[in-house]
């Protein structure tokens, strides 16, 4: 009986649409093979969801291979991926390709050869010079002959092919990673028998041959080809070769990326009652059939990451495995330390940070399920982690976790609530500041609250002690500085509390969310601004690098002596970052040792590691940085963390701006008053009677939610309602606006005619930054409890993109 697919197509289709085809008879086919299929004249990658004896279509074509042997995507990944293209109006091959290995092969290539001679046929002028081009070479890749003879000759092709005069033929490119292997020397017979021959030649005259003999008998394993040769010359290899006592032979070598680091093992301390009372309602769910999920709210430095170690230990013995999801890079090292120190050998790592050679074996062998938790970013909660009981998402709160640039812009906090609804994993949503949604669901019973409302402090003899004070927060008015006549960037009770600190042999941490030196250059002569010529943004002034710095698309321009617009010599460079805080740090502290930790001074490979091991140890006195240090990090000898400006962000027009300078505010204000030496925090603000920057002040997050909710409550934002947030970009501005305003336009009367009055529609209006990498952008945003049900009425041309539940509108 003929068997048909329904595959997910690499192709720009309807966003969740499968296609129909047939599957030869000879081929072992089942849901969750990778395949490839002819869609028009190409043939593209697809994805197998399902098989059926019943075709959907009257024509169908056949499945032309399997790119994998066996099946690469399981039942509860298939649905998963449809749930995600579904909900986030992506296609289907995208979000299937989330959960595929890497290396691949992703593109077929078309090759064309001649099939009769070009002398027996009438040809144009164009398909003259196509033929004749492939027949002075044989066989020809579609793509370079375009490159060679220009793309209008594409026309000449399509046409010969169809006549039969050329054939087209494809072959998928070489997978752009795979296996890695190197060539070792092992013996063809037994140590013993190979230690008996070496001894019995081996005199002061002895060929060097025996002693590589009696070195691999000594060895006991196979060892490697270049390191032999070096050692003891390519004769002597050949000479083993020759009197059969050796052979080479292909060993597979696994990248992995913890290779070489050690990880002492530790032991779990005696838990709090609070952690205690926590662990075991997570371990009653995780012995439990069905999925369940838990909101931890601990305060900083209140033992959250020991209640995930604990609850995966109890996972582990039940036979089940799981994800452990960080937010940034920089707290991966820290995390990798914690949980390998506890299962040693049992960590996987994944996130963007890795090689494609260890991003590849550490995929497979996640899948073939020797590890027993993967650590990762955003990403890593499509791992193919088998026997998955546990997912958890630290700093839950955090915008990270949202992908933005690219579909689908999936969540990955609503990606593992999915995910554990069809594996039944229990997932831990911890923070210090639970994002007002996650903290809404918990009060109202979709979540689970624990609270861990006190914080472990270490005492002067080491033995940990419970506190509910947090460290002591003062809250310093910029504009008295300024009428006062101080205009650096310390004010007065931060100077002095950071010569006390310093003198004390203590750390301090200075945040400023902004890198750079200078954030605007102007001319004080006319005023001009210098700006992006994509973006339409200040330029920032990179003193390091001597560059003015675009930090969104990071176009570069050489300061210039003049002003472009007025020709004036007088450029003010205004504003503060990063670099310039630690300009000011060693002019103010000579002799002080500072580093810089933002994504300029992270960017190479490594350096997160490298940054927070010299601070660790006290290389340095002052670690100045952006959110990176904000989260999760643990530095016992920091007593004192500066706010610079707690003002960053806070008026962007994001109804969420608010709630993440509060969160921020909250986490750096936690990384000192973690030792037996306490700890204070100084924040810097011009609006010190903001109720964010109050509520971060007195680390009162129920007072900040409650202001909060107010005001969404107000204006129908989440949780109150749901967003769906819609882009056009075009570079053409009249263009870019007239396509919006058609846009908003249709929704509108759609949802007139069909009398959705509870679906907003706010726009259509010039989007934030209006223009971004060459673009122009305008935005449509739809509020409502169920904005999609309009949505699914409007076919969405091409050029929109859609953002659902989106975590930020700029």
């Amino acid at each position: 009986m003929m068997r048909y697919a329904e595959v997910a197509v690499d192709a720009p289709t309807g966003y969740d649409r499968t296609f129909t085809y047939s599957v030869p008879l000879a081929m072992a086919l089942s849901p969750g093979h990778l395949v490839q299929v002819p869609f028009g004249p190409r043939v593209l990658p697809g994805v197998v969801f399902q098989l059926t004896h019943e075709p959907q279509v009257a024509e169908t074509r056949d499945i032309i291979g399997i790119t994998h042997p066996q099946p690469i995507l399981s039942t509860h990944q298939l649905a998963l991926a449809r749930w995600v293209s579904r909900y986030y109006m992506a296609p289907l091959f995208d979000c299937s390709a989330l959960m595929t290995p890497p290396g691949l092969p992703s593109r077929a290539l078309c090759y064309l050869s001649l099939t009769h001679s070009p002398s027996e046929l009438k040809l144009t002028p164009a398909q003259g010079r196509a033929l004749g081009y492939i027949a002075s070479r044989g066989r020809v890749e579609r793509g370079a002959l375009l490159k060679a003879l220009g793309p209008r000759i594409d026309v000449a092709i399509s046409s010969l092919v169809r006549r039969g005069v050329i054939e087209a033929s494809w072959q998928w490119q070489k997978p752009r990673v795979g296996p890695k292997y190197a060539t070792y020397l092992e013996l063809t017979l037994s140590p013993s028998e190979a230690e008996e021959r070496a001894a019995r030649l081996l005199v002061p005259t002895a060929p060097r041959w025996a002693t590589l003999l009696r070195y691999m008998a000594q060895r006991g394993t196979p060892a490697p080809l270049a390191a032999a040769q070096k050692e003891f010359g390519p004769s002597a290899i050949k000479s083993l070769e020759a009197k059969n006592l050796i052979r080479r032979t292909l060993l597979r070598l696994e990248r992995d990326p913890l290779r070489g680091k050690t990880f002492p093992p530790d032991s779990p301390p005696i838990l709090t009652r609070d952690q205690r009372h926590c662990v075991e309602r997570i371990e009653e769910a995780i012995d439990s059939p069905s999925s369940q999920v838990f909101l931890l709210q601990g305060i900083t430095g209140s033992g959250k990451t020991e209640v995930y170690l604990h609850a995966l230990a109890h996972a582990l013995r039940r036979g089940k495995r799981g994800i452990v999801m960080v937010p940034e890079l920089s707290l991966t090292p820290q995390t990798i330390e914690r949980f390998s120190r506890r299962f040693p050998g049992q960590v996987a790592v994944l996130h963007s940070g890795l090689s494609p050679g260890e991003h590849f074996d550490q995929w497979w062998r996640i899948r073939e399920g020797e590890y027993g938790v993967v650590i990762g970013s955003r990403s890593s909660v499509f791992a193919p982690q088998p026997d998955l009981g546990l997912i958890v998402l630290d700093e839950e709160h955090e915008g990270a976790y949202k992908q933005q640039d690219t579909a689908p812009r999936y969540h990955a906090r609503d990606v593992a609530l999915k995910l554990a609804e069809l594996t039944g994993a229990v997932v831990i949503l911890g923070s210090a500041t639970p994002d007002l949604v996650s903290y809404s669901q918990a009060l109202h019973g979709r979540f689970q609250l624990l609270e861990l409302p006190q914080r472990i402090v270490s005492t002067p003899g080491g033995e940990p002690s419970l506190s509910t004070a947090l460290p002591s927060v003062q809250v310093v008015d910029l504009r008295a500085e300024l009428k006062e006549g101080n205009r650096s960037i310390f004010s007065r009770d931060l100077r002095r509390a950071m010569e006390q600190t310093l003198q004390a042999g203590e750390q301090v941490m200075l945040y400023l969310n902004r890198r750079g030196s200078s954030s605007l250059v102007q001319c004080r002569d006319c005023g001009h601004t210098l700006r992006c010529r994509r973006c339409d943004l200040p330029l920032t002034y990179h003193a390091q690098e001597e560059r003015l710095l675009c930090h969104r698309c990071n176009y570069r321009l050489i300061p210039p002596r003049l002003c472009p617009q007025c020709q004036g010599p007088r450029i003010r460079y205004l504003g503060l970052g990063t670099q310039r805080a630690m300009e000011d740090v060693q002019r103010a502290f000579p002799g002080v040792k500072a580093l810089r930790w933002d994504r300029d001074a992270a960017s190479a490979r490594g350096a997160h590691e490298r940054t927070m091991e010299l601070f660790l140890q006290g290389e340095a006195q002052v670690l100045v940085g952006t959110q990176m240090i904000a989260r999760g990090l643990h530095f016992p000898n920091v007593t004192l963390v500066g706010v610079l400006c707690a003002d960053i962000g806070l008026f962007l027009p994001d109804f969420r701006a608010g709630e993440r300078v509060f969160q921020l505010l909250c986490q750096v204000a936690g990384r000192t008053g973690r030792g037996p030496l306490g700890g204070r925090v100084i924040v810097q603000t011009y609006t010190p009677d903001h109720y964010a920057v109050a509520a971060a002040a007195a680390q009162d997050y129920k007072s900040f939610y409650k202001s909060e909710m107010a005001y969404r409550r107000e204006q129908e934002l989440p949780p109150f309602g749901r967003l769906i947030h819609l882009v056009y970009l075009h570079t053409n501005q009249a263009l870019c606006q007239r396509e919006a305003v058609r846009l908003g336009g249709e929704l509108k009367r759609q949802r007139d005619a069909w009398g959705l009055t509870n679906v907003d529609i706010l726009g259509p209006a010039p989007a934030y930054p209006p223009r971004l990498r060459g673009h122009h952008r305008w935005h449509v945003i739809l509020r409502g409890q169920d904005p999609r049900s309009l949505l699914d009425k409007v076919p969405m041309p091409r050029g929109w993109t859609v953002d659902v539940d989106p975590t930020s509108l700029t």
